[in-house]
Formats: C-alpha cells, sequence, structure tokens
C-alpha cells in the first residue's frame, strides 16, 4: 500500500479524532461525533505553532489513513541529548495488518533522527499486547516502566497579568 506522510492540517482533524476513538481506550476519551470541537481545533493549533511539535499523518488514494504525534524534548541527562517521544499513534481501521503502521513508526523515528534526537521512547498502555509486540518488532524495548497521573487543567482568567507579575521560584534565594 502506498502510504505518503506529512505534517497534519486543521481539515484533517475529523480524520484523526476518529482514529484516536476507534479502540475500547479511545472510545471513551474521545469525540469523535464532534471533532471541530475547541478543545480538539486549540490542541492542534497550539502544536501547529509549536516548533517541537510534529503531528504526522499518512495517507493514501482514500485519505488520511494514519498519525501520531512527536514532540522533542531538551534535556540535560545522556549528556544533554534531545529526546523524542511518539504518542497518539494510530492506524485506520481499513489499513491495519498492511504495513502502514510500521512505516509511519519509521517515518516518525526518521525525523527523530533529522531532528536531533538521541532516543525516541513511547508509551503504551498496559492493555495493548499487540502493540507492544509491534514496538518490540520494531526495535523498541520496554526498558522502564511508566506512571502518569490525571489533572485537571488550571485555568487562569487573565493570562497577561499572571505573565507579568514576576514569581521568586526559590524562597530562601537571598541573591
Amino acid at each position: 500500500m502506498a502510504v505518503r506522510f506529512r505534517r497534519a492540517r486543521r481539515d484533517d482533524l475529523p480524520a484523526i479524532v476518529a482514529m484516536l476513538a476507534d479502540d475500547p481506550l479511545g472510545a471513551a476519551r474521545e469525540t469523535p461525533e464532534d471533532p471541530g470541537a475547541d478543545h480538539y481545533v486549540r490542541a492542534f493549533e497550539a502544536i501547529a505553532i509549536d516548533a517541537r511539535q510534529y503531528l504526522a499523518v499518512g495517507e493514501d488514494e482514500a485519505g488520511v489513513n494514519a498519525v501520531c504525534q512527536v514532540t522533542l524534548i531538551p534535556g540535560l541527562s545522556r549528556r544533554g541529548a534531545t529526546r523524542a517521544l511518539i504518542e497518539s499513534v494510530r492506524v485506520a481501521s481499513r489499513c491495519r495488518g498492511q504495513g502502514v503502521g510500521e512505516e509511519l513508526l519509521k517515518h516518525a523515528v526518521d525525523h527523530a533522527r533529522t531532528s536531533g534526537a538521541a532516543i525516541v521512547q513511547l508509551t503504551s498502555d498496559r492493555s495493548r499486547a499487540d502493540a507492544h509486540r509491534f514496538y518490540e518488532r520494531l526495535g523498541f524495548a520496554p526498558t522502564h516502566t511508566g506512571f502518569k497521573l490525571e489533572l485537571q487543567p488550571a485555568r487562569c482568567p487573565d493570562h497577561a497579568s499572571a505573565a507579568a507579575s514576576p514569581r521568586r521560584e526559590h524562597q530562601g534565594d537571598t541573591r
């Protein structure tokens, strides 16, 4: 199957959200009936303007068929290495089992490499045994245990005044 990868556009949101919702875990978290909802549009716009984000889609003659997000994270560990975090890996149900997922991950890893990343990491829900085998087949190793803490987003009604008021990060700092 011939798949072309490119940076996602806003008009790809319906296909992206549909893929995110097309499994038991995603079905409980996403709202594919309203892919133009403000929360999806705001998130897409934030990703689109962030140079460290790459939201990739795959497409064939029938349309968008795959998605993943690559986030570049500068760090101090590993001698200042940049990490690439791959998230939201999905392939449209019509294309599963045809090598699209493998091509998508190769594309994401190539993007990470050419962007200067020294390591690529991803997380996968522990219930996704098939996905774990897939990632291991592509060379990913289950070397760490991940932890997540669900948060309710903080709301700041006046971002401008919050940004303008200085905060002392270290109260005991006398410099």
